[in-house]
């Protein structure tokens, strides 16, 4: 599982325990966020991915299936395209092709100049916020508040910079693993559009469009969160895929 912008392992609690009778789950954080604020930060989403196969390869993992959300749904993109033959299910969860994100509830300029403007702490709260439908009110804000917090503003910015410079657009046909791609249809940050590219593109990909969430399906809806990732990863093996024509 590799979270996004401003993100931590510690914010899939509740998932990592619904799929920790049938799965060995990995949480990571990566370098400048969560419990990994400490580390250098990264300025490329390439960078990213290849961090995370170095920190797969040093736990031994040799194939595995493959969660991104948001920002880390760029980085998993990236992974599948260096590794390919060692993933097996890609879970593209609210995230998109494009590292500059068409309809963001601010463009990605804006968030480096809101940034140096207003510091880590208070960009970390705003931001934080956008990711659920209720903002401030909603039952999951304030932790994840606080995660995004530990971000100090040379890893908010360099996480800016990656994403300006990415596009993966030119690799999704490629994409061989099945594939699901999960939205909240209130998402602030990727549009219906993007969700759209991801699905009719890759090969084999399965939708999720889950009603009345934002960013943080997992957080907002997490049950049925959790439904969608049992039932893609533990029963679709069984199914055969059509091939999208």
């Amino acid at each position: 599982m590799v979270h996004g912008f401003m993100g931590g392992s510690a914010q899939w609690a509740g998932d990592v325990v619904a799929l920790a009778d049938t799965c060995d789950v990995i949480a990571l954080d990566l370098p400048g966020f969560g419990a990994n604020c400490d580390l250098d930060p990264i300025n490329t989403i390439g960078g990213f991915a290849d961090w995370v196969i170095e920190e797969l390869d040093g736990r031994g993992v040799d194939s595995f299936d493959l969660l991104g959300h948001s920002m880390g749904g760029m980085i998993v993109q990236e992974v599948v395209r260096k590794i390919p033959h060692r993933v097996r299910k890609l879970v593209l969860y609210a995230t998109g092709a494009q590292g500059v994100l068409p309809g963001r509830f601010e463009t990605i300029a804006q968030s480096k100049i809101r940034t140096k403007q207003d510091g880590p702490n208070a960009t970390a709260h705003r931001i934080a916020a956008t990711w659920f439908l209720k903002r401030e009110d909603a039952k999951g804000y304030a932790n994840c508040a606080d995660i995004a917090a530990r971000s100090g503003i040379e890893a908010i910015l360099a996480g800016l910079d990656a994403m300006q410079e990415w596009s993966g657009v030119g690799n999704l046909a490629a994409i061989k693993s099945e594939t699901l791609v999960i939205w909240g249809d209130r998402d602030r940050t990727y549009a219906w559009e993007q969700t759209a590219l991801l699905w009719q593109t890759i090969p084999h990909a399965h939708l999720a469009v889950v009603p009345a969430c934002a960013h943080a399906v997992h957080l907002e809806k997490p049950t049925l969160f959790s439904m969608l990732l049992s039932d893609f990863l533990l029963q679709t093996n069984k199914r055969e895929m059509p091939s999208r024509t």
